[in-house]
């Protein structure tokens, strides 16, 4: 479940030690080049069982289709995954998703918050339950969140933590533009993807909820700075209690021209509203190929270890989905 426990773990500072090249492959990508991807994933350890979960997705350049299929799978070792479920952009009746966030609520209750792009080209977050993950029906999705609901201009890629007794969804969302032409109005929501036509920025913001279902848009807690590697995109999407802090890890930009292909940021909270950023001078870790891409970073806490599961930048450009474990002391 993804609750938090306050066990210690090992940081260099505030800072985990994670080595990506060290990581192990868990998913190839479908193709080879720029915009072939495996990835985007959220994960989860179920202690009743001893099994670990992954969700990811899979990508193909733009004009072959974009996010064309989202996938659930389990491992009995955190690196070894078999896939149980699977949904097509078809399915979903969508132009792509993108991250979306597997929870085990009770014995007998999963749920899986999706983002995906909605009818009017912005992107949205829904809602799949189901008694297993192998039950996840796209025909029963729930609306959890639309741009419309939060006076914004897209919301994906939701983390989800059970912290208190009270849900926390901690997402990226695009701002409407304080001021746009006739013609940006018009042409902003065209590609699908609000995030790569520069009218407006990627940030991060939180929304909570009593019963995981119905939700309350809380609105920004980490904002792009005036300047810096991080000054497109701070997007958090995985948080890691360690007391007495939350450790948030970020994929940050500089440039649309970088959006796809963002890099890993590190901030700190003490509560999940007001984050200050630890990588202010570049990264905390790249990758030695192409362009360097480590995004997507997920971590949990399992076994008496912290896993990490990320997007990789590979020598051809694309990116696939490696796992990274590291003991604690």
């Amino acid at each position: 479940m993804r609750h938090w426990q306050t066990a210690g773990c090992r940081f260099l500072g505030h800072v985990p030690l994670f080595d990506p090249e060290a990581g192990v492959t868990v998913r190839e990508p479908l193709g080879e080049g720029a915009g072939w991807w495996a990835g985007a994933p959220t994960a989860l350890y179920d202690s009743a069982t001893g099994d670990f979960y992954i969700y990811y997705r899979l990508r193909k350049p733009r004009e072959l289709g974009r996010g064309v299929e989202c996938r659930v799978a389990r491992s009995h070792d955190g690196l070894h995954y078999e896939d149980l479920w699977r949904a097509t952009k078809e399915q979903i009746h969508t132009q792509s998703m993108e991250k979306s966030c597997i929870v085990k609520v009770a014995d007998g209750l999963w749920r899986l918050y999706i983002s995906f792009v909605d009818t009017d080209g912005r992107w949205r977050i829904d809602l799949l339950e189901a008694a297993c993950p192998e039950e996840f029906d796209c025909g029963r999705r729930v609306k959890i969140l639309t741009a419309d609901d939060c006076g914004i201009e897209g919301i994906k890629d939701p983390a989800v933590y059970n912290v208190g007794g009270l849900w926390h969804m901690i997402v990226s969302y695009a701002p409407r533009p304080a001021q746009l032409s006739g013609d940006a109005e018009r042409t902003m929501h065209v590609t699908g993807d609000i995030y790569n036509v520069g009218v407006t920025k990627s940030h991060t913001g939180l929304a909570t909820s009593s019963d995981g279902v119905n939700w309350l848009w809380e609105g920004d807690i980490l904002s792009p700075p005036n300047e810096g590697w991080d000054s497109y995109c701070t997007r958090i999407g995985a948080v890691l209690w360690s007391a007495p802090v939350f450790v948030g890890f970020y994929d940050g930009s500089r440039s649309v021209e970088e959006n796809y292909e963002e890099k890993a940021g590190l901030a700190l909270s003490h509560d999940l509203r007001h984050w200050r950023r630890l990588t202010i001078d570049g990264p905390y870790v790249l990758s030695p190929h192409a362009t360097r891409t480590i995004r997507y970073v997920e971590v949990i806490e399992a076994q008496n270890a912290l896993w990490y599961y990320y997007e990789y930048t590979r020598p051809d450009g694309s990116h696939e989905l490696r796992a990274s474990r590291v003991p604690l002391a």
